[in-house]
């Protein structure tokens, strides 16, 4: 298959399970946000789709399931967010890629603080217009990035052991 296909049908697969992984499950938070599963996918596509295509699934996912769920307001800052956090994600492992774990905790971290502070600023500018009122929302995002750590990073491994196993091809 033509390499440039691949690509383009891997980081459309990457946006329909972010869309789904972000959806499926949503566990309300105190302020009108939820927990999901969505920065599973977000990662996972940085870190198997490459900066470009991670963040184009990432981005197209994540405002998907935003517009779909009722949140359209916050659609053009999560595309922002997702696509940079898989940016993120994908650069940061590539350059710890000589320690897999490592480089997938480290870089998921990094990309996690990251939306943390991404939405932060983007209540306060475009939604709240408070500092005081956004800073809300911190704690809970920073919730949601280490449900996303957890399961993209677990989910990492097991891919790595069942395609290094001896007898596999």
């Amino acid at each position: 298959m033509n390499e440039k296909l691949r690509n383009i049908v891997t980081a459309a697969v990457f946006a329909a399970l972010t869309c789904v992984a972000t959806m499926l499950i949503q566990i309300p938070t105190l302020t009108r946000g939820y927990v999901n599963l969505g920065d599973c996918m977000v990662l996972l596509a940085g870190w198997i789709c490459g900066a470009k295509w991670g963040a184009a699934a990432a981005g197209i996912g994540s405002a998907l399931a935003d517009m779909i769920a009722g949140y359209a307001i916050y659609a053009p800052g999560t595309f922002i967010v997702k696509a940079l956090m898989a940016v993120i994600a994908a650069a940061v492992a590539y350059g710890l890629r000589s320690h897999p774990l490592k480089a997938h905790i480290i870089s998921g971290v990094t990309a996690e603080i990251f939306m943390a502070a991404g939405y932060f600023l983007y209540e306060w500018l475009f939604i709240t217009g408070s500092a005081a009122t956004a800073v809300i929302g911190v704690p809970e995002n920073l919730i949601q990035g280490a449900v996303g750590v957890t399961a993209a990073t677990a989910l990492m491994s097991v891919k790595a052991f069942t395609l290094n196993r001896p007898g596999k091809p």
